[in-house]
């Protein structure tokens, strides 16, 4: 393949609602392409105004019922500056390519937004597949680059709203007043819709029963536990975005606090409300950002205070996350809270390394553990439970402690040959995998310059890795 077939990716596309009712929408052109634009434009309210020599069919039909107006095509920049200014955009959809490069130029020259069909070189701005549940629209760009992905995208989302989006939203609009009337601070407000919608008003709202709808509205508002904070101790899975789960991501998106560790992968945070206020509160060996009391204090305060936080936790929130120590201090501090749990470090990063963590045939326990420890030529494990050879060991935080881990199992009885590996950045695109034993896995650790995060496992399933 030639660099010349190769599209260069060299745009960057912001997106937006543009509010258009009652402003000057311009089509040049009256064929299909300018009929397909057109149908996205009607009903909104807006003058639609065709220039083109002449119209197909189906625009013929919407000029007899007065939806838009035809104007004979612009000859001239003169002409188009006096005429064009003050639209709101432009659609170019000719077949005459040096036509349409002439009046996105003019159009440019006067600023105002213009989309020159199959030709992004000289658009200002691009059509996204559009899902229209009036008033509520969505979106979906693919930058220009991939509009048959863009459709596929957009044949997913239409399969998860019924029609039933257009009268929730209706109903929200229609009682947003009310709201404010009712309750006087944004955080109430806010809580009261994402309660009615997440439980039993929208069922209601779909059942077009409006009266029963508002009366639960009412109720919900009523509720003391609309100022009420509390806390929600998550886990994020051990990298991959993909396994955070749905429970997780609801909860991500209705936080008001997050605080977080540098075991998460960036890209989870996309997920939160643009407005949560975001803490890090990462932990490395020998380099804490914040002591654990401190985490705990922040928990406690900020759900004083009204709000919902968030503590985000790689893995699971209740192995080796703290979890427990936080949930603790927050019993005693009286607040509420919920745990949801996430893929294990241990589940994750051997799964995606192809280790089974239990096998028939070779291991039919597993011990979790942690290598973690502020002396390095001290480990504190229960090496005799450890010694068993039908278990596999699952070592957390051990990349440190791993050459003091490997001599004392080999001191206390286990064999030099016995299969080891290392793992480091599991479930996360730069994903290593270090196979050795007991005796090698240290060395070969050290060749390849491993961080952390890593995971160390031991014992005969390693041998069955797929």
């Amino acid at each position: 393949m030639t660099d010349k077939l190769i599209h260069p990716i060299s745009h960057s596309y912001f997106p937006i609602t543009l509010r258009v009712d009652e402003r000057r929408l311009i089509i040049i052109g009256g064929g299909k392409i300018a009929a397909r634009k057109i149908r996205l434009l009607l009903n909104k309210n807006a003058q639609i105004e065709v220039y083109a020599d002449q119209v197909n069919k189906e625009l013929q039909n919407y000029l007899k019922q007065n939806q838009i107006t035809l104007y004979p095509p612009l000859q001239n920049e003169q002409e188009f500056i006096q005429i064009i200014s003050g639209a709101a955009f432009i659609f170019i959809t000719t077949n005459n390519q040096n036509y349409n490069i002439k009046i996105a130029q003019w159009a440019r020259k006067i600023n105002i937004p213009v989309c020159t069909v199959d030709n992004a070189e000289f658009s200002t701005f691009i059509t996204p597949s559009i899902i229209d549940r009036n008033p509520v629209q969505i979106a979906i760009s693919t930058s220009g680059l991939a509009p048959v992905l863009g459709r596929r995208i957009r044949q997913k989302i239409e399969s998860l709203f019924g029609q039933n989006i257009r009268p929730l939203a209706q109903f929200i609009g229609k009682y947003r007043n009310w709201a404010k009337s009712t309750l006087s601070s944004y955080q109430e407000r806010q809580r009261l819709w994402e309660t009615f919608i997440d439980s039993y008003g929208a069922s209601l709202i779909e059942k077009k029963d409006e009266s029963k709808a508002f009366d639960y509205l009412e109720k919900i508002a009523q509720q003391p536990d609309l100022k009420k904070g509390e806390v929600w101790l998550v886990g994020a899975g051990p990298g991959d975005p993909d396994l955070l789960t749905l429970k997780a991501l609801h909860y991500l998106q209705n936080a008001d606090v997050i605080l977080y560790d540098n075991l998460l992968s960036p890209e989870i945070l996309n997920y939160i409300r643009r407005d949560a206020l975001l803490i890090f509160v990462g932990k490395q060996k020998n380099k804490h950002t914040f002591k654990q009391e401190e985490i705990n204090q922040k928990l406690i305060y900020y759900a004083q205070f009204g709000k919902r936080v968030l503590r985000l936790k790689g893995g699971d929130p209740f192995i080796f996350g703290r979890g427990g120590e936080e949930a603790e201090a927050l019993v005693n501090a009286n607040i509420p809270f919920k745990i949801i749990p996430g893929v294990s470090a241990a589940n994750g990063c051997a799964s995606y390394a192809g280790i089974p963590l239990t096998h028939r045939n070779c291991a039919q326990s597993c011990l979790f553990l942690t290598g973690y420890t502020k002396n390095p030529e001290k480990l504190n494990l229960p090496w005799d439970t450890m010694l068993a050879e039908n278990q596999t060991l699952v070592i957390y935080m051990g990349l440190s402690s791993l050459s003091i881990l490997c001599q004392t199992l080999i001191h206390k009885g286990m064999k030099s040959s016995w299969p080891a590996a290392a793992i480091e950045k599991g479930t996360l695109k730069n994903q290593q995998v270090i196979i050795g034993t007991l005796n090698s896995l240290p060395d070969l650790v050290k060749q390849k310059k491993l961080s952390s995060p890593v995971l160390i496992i031991i014992g005969q399933v390693i041998n069955y890795r797929v």
